[in-house]
């Protein structure tokens, strides 16, 4: 059994039909892409190439089309885990290249697995990743006119055929934050994986921190809870706090689990139900 989820992100669309379909039609197509990856390799060459394609199409806030922080600049970041091996490495506030994921990735091979900054720009340099500029005419707009739209990153959990849970997420952030600031997503709280399961978030950074979410629904997997479960009553205490983001999950016997808080609009999901591709697209 292999099985594979995606996101592109969460936040309202509410009377934006063109753009949701836009949405659905990207997330569908690398979704095929991606399964087609995973169905020849392992889990975590399908979830970095998903995250490259989900990075590439400017209609996501990751990688090119990332939003600006409140300087104008564009700073990225992205986490990836290794269920099986517990590995976790990320890159935080990156620079000027085209895909944060294969940053991440190149770090779980070394001593030091999380790189922030200027030294993660340089990491990637010396690696020979290519200059890069993310900035694409819509974001300029949207950061000038202090849009407040499409939430944070996208994200892919995905289990290959030899019970591998890989999980990645990459983000462009929230939009005009403070320079610098760090987002949930190239940490355990946003991005996190087990034998057991595996999950990524998307939404309100520091809501999801603060909820250690990602982490303590593959925990709550580990004790005993179905993945179901282990969602909802996560999902249960973070609306105690009117917190408002999603994830995707995914658990070592192929389930998938869409969650999401009563104050978020959508989580813009992709996965196939069995009969066809299922998206937030009704």
């Amino acid at each position: 059994m292999f099985q594979l989820v995606i996101h592109g992100g969460a936040g309202s669309l509410e009377g934006k039909t063109a753009e949701a379909k836009n949405i659905h039609q990207s997330l569908c197509k690398i979704w095929e892409e991606t399964f087609e990856i995973l169905n020849n390799k392992t889990a975590e060459e399908a979830v970095i190439s998903g995250i490259c394609m989900l990075e590439d199409d400017p209609i996501f806030n990751a990688g090119t089309g990332s939003k600006l922080q409140a300087d104008g600049e564009v700073r990225m970041s992205a986490g990836l885990m290794d269920g099986v091996n517990n590995r976790f490495s990320g890159v935080i506030n990156v620079q000027n290249i085209r895909f944060p994921i294969k940053a991440a990735a190149l770090l779980s091979k070394e001593k030091n697995k999380v790189l922030s900054a200027n030294q993660a720009t340089e990491f990637c340099r010396k690696h020979s990743f290519n200059e890069h500029d993310p900035l694409t005419p819509t974001r300029i707009r949207e950061y000038k006119q202090k849009y407040e739209g499409l939430h944070g990153t996208v994200g892919i959990v995905a289990l290959d055929k030899k019970a591998n849970i890989v999980a990645g997420t990459s983000t462009g952030g929230i939009g005009n934050e403070t320079p610098g600031r760090v987002s949930d997503s190239p940490t355990v709280a946003g991005t996190y994986a087990s034998s057991k399961a595996g999950v990524s978030c998307t939404g309100i950074g520091e809501q999801i921190t603060q909820q250690a979410a990602a982490a303590k629904i593959v925990i709550r997997v580990e004790d005993g809870m179905t993945l179901s479960e282990a969602v909802s009553k996560t999902i249960m205490e973070s609306n105690y706090f009117n917190y408002s983001f999603g994830l995707i999950s995914l658990d070592a016997n192929g389930r998938i689990k869409v969650g999401k808080t009563a104050a978020l609009g959508e989580v813009y999901y992709a996965y196939h139900n069995g009969e066809r591709i299922e998206t937030f697209y009704k």
